[in-house]
């Protein structure tokens, strides 16, 4: 039995017995996860972040900008402070940005406002372009979309989701990677998404190769308006059909399929994937839908500018703490308070982040340019372009995939080796759904590719 395998299967009946609780694991030089990172995931500092969040009273995007003590400007200032003190324990492997710009003349941006995103950005070792994100919102709001002065803790929605991010770089950043991941502070979501928009522009004007966002939105909670009180299972929204597709791609997907496998679904895959394998007590439910019912999140504007991105967040949620003004009304207590979430939750949660950024920055490059063919034909023959070397220092091969096209995930697999192209024998393209992923001299994939415009990453 060989080194690597000797590792995982030590992992795994590790995690099996409870050893180590949503323990990552990667070594300390890139392209390789199997060592027990030394400092994991922590409930108690995300605890301390949340309440830290919710101390500054408002988070409001329009809120006080001068103060040290209240307001979004507070905010902010905080978590690029963590941030730098994050990036001095590891010895300064972060780069900490700040990624604004003037909002004016919206509906819930009367007066002229600078939304102002913070970013620590963790330089791959042997790939730095290719990127991957993890996002949380700074700011809160209460019923009123436009009271910047009330009171607006937002202790779930989302001051979870940001103390994730701090938490999933303080446990990432011990460690190198072949990719690059970006730990994110996005503002003005509740005003109208803008923050996630102004960097996903800044993003493509600069030439980033963003693979995934992971955006985080209300991480916390488990007890629902649906009286259900659950902590084992977590959503995961993605877009099935690229928002960017052509009249033209688009007739394409329809004789040739991919309606369920756009880059963001086959991220969504990936994230359920590397739950069952590392998270314990933790099933995700992929949603085939962008976001909730009729209602949006910070990964959209990434989609809508074409860099995939999912959103991850809690089952069951309860609407009387969220937007809401503090109070209590006919015995029902309203607000988004911190006795409302749940730190081991969040805690769960943000290892299953942590490790599926592990996982796709471990990774080689994405496939690009997958191509398919096998019409009239008793086999499947796929295509796909070799990466440069100078990005591929940690690539061994491709493994290719294949599922009913009823089936929600990958169930078929061969590995192909270090080639550009391969054939399936008598497997006939009309019956399933096919797709392509690169594989580490350690062992970690890429998400699959599903071939054609309909599922590229590029």
């Amino acid at each position: 039995m060989n080194h690597a395998l000797k590792k995982k299967m030590l992992l795994r009946s590790c995690l099996m017995l409870g050893f180590f609780s949503y323990s990552l694991v990667f070594a300390e030089h890139s392209g390789d996860i199997r060592e027990v990172l030394p400092d994991r995931v922590s409930s108690q500092r995300i605890e301390a972040d949340i309440r830290k969040l919710v101390s500054f009273g408002t988070r409001h995007t329009l809120s006080e900008t001068s103060s040290n003590k209240r307001g979004i400007g507070a905010a902010r200032r905080w978590i690029e402070k963590e941030f730098n003190k994050i990036s001095t324990e590891c010895g300064n492997c972060l780069e900490i940005i700040r990624v604004s710009d003037i909002v004016s003349g919206e509906n819930r941006v009367p007066r002229a406002t600078e939304i102002v995103n913070i970013l620590a950005i963790q330089r791959g070792s042997i790939d730095p372009y290719r990127m991957v994100m993890m996002s949380g919102d700074i700011d809160s709001r209460v019923s009123d979309p436009l009271d910047y002065v009330s009171d607006s803790p937002g202790a779930n929605d989302n001051a979870s989701g940001m103390a994730g991010v701090l938490e999933a770089a303080r446990v990432l950043s011990r460690s190198e990677f072949p990719g690059t991941i970006i730990y994110a502070g996005l503002s003005g979501e509740e005003q109208g998404l803008f923050g996630g928009e102004i960097v996903a522009r800044h993003a493509l004007e600069n030439g980033w190769q963003i693979k995934a966002v992971l955006n985080n939105d209300m991480i916390g909670n488990i007890t629902g308006i649906d009286g259900v009180t659950d902590n084992s299972s977590a959503r995961v929204f993605s877009e099935g059909t690229r928002y960017l597709e052509t009249k033209d791609e688009a007739l394409k997907r329809r004789y040739r399929g991919g309606e369920v496998d756009s880059p963001s679904r086959n991220i969504a895959r990936y994230i359920d994937k590397m739950a069952d394998q590392f998270i314990t007590n933790l099933d995700v439910m992929m949603i085939y839908r962008l976001d909730r019912f009729g209602r949006g999140g910070h990964h959209r504007p990434f989609n809508e500018l074409g860099i995939p991105g999912v959103r991850i967040m809690e089952t069951h949620e309860h609407y009387h703490r969220q937007h809401q003004d503090i109070r209590v009304e006919n015995g029902i207590e309203y607000g988004d308070v911190i006795s409302g979430v749940d730190f081991e939750y969040a805690k769960k949660l943000t290892s299953l982040n942590a490790v599926s950024l592990a996982g796709m920055a471990s990774a080689p490059p994405f496939p690009s340019n997958v191509e398919i063919k096998g019409a009239v034909s008793a086999d499947t023959s796929l295509k796909w372009t070799l990466p440069e070397s100078a990005v591929a220092k940690n690539l061994k091969g491709y493994k290719i995939y294949w599922r009913l096209t009823s089936s929600s995930q990958w169930t078929n697999s061969r590995y192909v080796g270090l080639v550009d192209n391969y054939t399936l024998k008598n497997v006939v393209i009309d019956n399933y759904l096919f797709g392509v992923a690169s594989v580490s001299i350690d062992g970690y994939e890429s998400p699959v590719v599903f071939p054609g415009i309909m599922g590229s990453f590029d």
